[in-house]
């Protein structure tokens, strides 16, 4: 039995703590805020997705479906809503028929269940008010509730003599005869191994211990609006665009959520600090700090037409209801009620300007380092959770 701490309180760090407690370590985990699920796992569109856009054989890829089918087991044996509402990749016109193909080639390579290519008619027997020349219809894309699941897995954790200590922030770690000393503001703790899954923060916190600056998490906002109550009937389940290759973010898209509203998002705007859910939310440290990365200036000059686009869309409802609307035209301007709210997405990004796309972990010594989780690490987490242990955690001493 080892002593392992958990440095984060999303979905990954608590299906890692959970595993680990499951097979008799014992665990503590430490959490920032007063609560767990406070910043990406509890700000997401709660999609549990089926892997189409993957890189074949990718880390992303092979985890995702491991993933979704240990999600679905949890939620039905704890009781928790797991609904298959279903999502079409819709090409409106003829100049996206090339980009779908590819996401289709993807999709069958990665056995996303229950695909299918759809003729504009088709896919309008599924989304009666969407509007598009073809599209592919993933049936098995299901929609579930990540911060009560995140509860679920924490119940589990302290069932199996786990501690979670919330509102204890980590200061600082250092290797002391081969284990890990993490300080906090109110604690010092030494474990025999640890793992940092500190989402926004995972770079800050790797340097603690020495490892590599990059990659650098760049953050992210994506906000959403819900759609009128009395409208949520033009989309029956997920509406969602062809993505461009040329850019990481998928572009506004439909969904509804797992207790029927309909959310209409996210955009992708860069947020002003890592815990930026609102444009007067600014840390000139962390605005200084990613502007100042190596990489900063190729990034802008790659995707400043976009990023351009993404803001002004972001300020001015109009902008953001045109991009809607090329998918479900009976939409009006009023039916976009309020902003829902916001994600903050920690996007790792190299020194040459690349953004990161797959799964990315590191380790130094007795210290596991989740590098890069975005989407779909909720859907995968528990997947993540045994893959990070298998060949990360046990074989720290190797």
């Amino acid at each position: 039995m080892a002593t392992i701490g958990i440095i984060g309180g999303g979905i990954v760090g608590i299906a890692l703590a959970r595993s680990l407690g499951a097979r008799g370590d014992e665990v503590t985990v430490l959490e920032k805020e007063g609560r767990l699920a406070a910043h990406q796992t509890g700000h997401n569109s709660g999609v549990v997705h089926a892997g189409l856009y993957y890189a074949p054989g990718s880390l992303k890829a092979r985890l995702c479906a491991l993933g979704r089918a240990s999600m679905r087991e949890f939620c039905d044996e704890k009781g928790l809503p797991f609904r298959d509402v279903g999502k079409l990749v819709v090409a409106v016109d003829g100049t996206e028929i090339v980009a779908l193909d590819e996401i289709e080639r993807r999709a069958r390579a990665n056995s996303v269940p229950g695909l299918r290519r759809l003729t504009a008619a088709e896919l309008r027997e599924i989304e009666p008010h969407a509007a598009g020349v073809a599209a592919v219809h993933s049936p098995r894309t299901a929609v579930v509730d990540y911060a009560a699941i995140t509860e679920a897995m924490a119940q589990d954790v302290r069932a199996a003599g786990g501690s979670i200590r919330l509102a204890t922030e980590v200061t600082g770690m250092a290797l002391e005869s081969g284990r890990v000393r993490v300080s906090t503001a109110v604690s010092s703790h030494l474990f025999d191994r640890v793992v940092v899954a500190a989402g926004l923060h995972s770079d800050v916190v790797a340097r603690f211990i020495g490892a590599d600056a990059a990659p650098k998490i760049l953050p992210f906002r994506g906000e959403y609006w819900e759609l009128a109550p009395a409208r949520t009937g033009l989309v029956k389940g997920m509406i969602y665009p062809v993505p461009d290759p040329a850019f990481p973010f998928l572009g506004v898209h439909f969904t509804r959520g797992v207790y029927d509203n309909v959310h209409v998002g996210p955009n992708a705007v860069p947020a002003l600090a890592r815990e930026g859910y609102r444009w007067r939310q600014v840390s000139p440290r962390d605005t200084w700090e990613s502007l100042r990365w190596p990489g900063a200036s190729a990034l802008a000059r790659k995707h400043w037409r976009m990023g351009a686009d993404e803001i002004a869309a972001s300020l001015i409802k109009p902008l953001w209801y045109r991009k809607a609307r090329r998918f479900v035209p009976e939409l009006k301007l009023g039916d976009l009620t309020a902003k829902h709210g916001a994600g903050v997405r920690a996007q790792a990004w190299g020194r040459g300007g690349e953004l990161l796309d797959d799964f990315a972990v590191d380790r130094v010594g007795p210290v596991t380092l989740l590098r890069n989780a975005p989407s779909p690490a909720a859907t995968s987490s528990l997947a993540i959770a045994e893959h990070v242990i298998e060949h990360y955690v046990d074989r720290a001493d190797a």
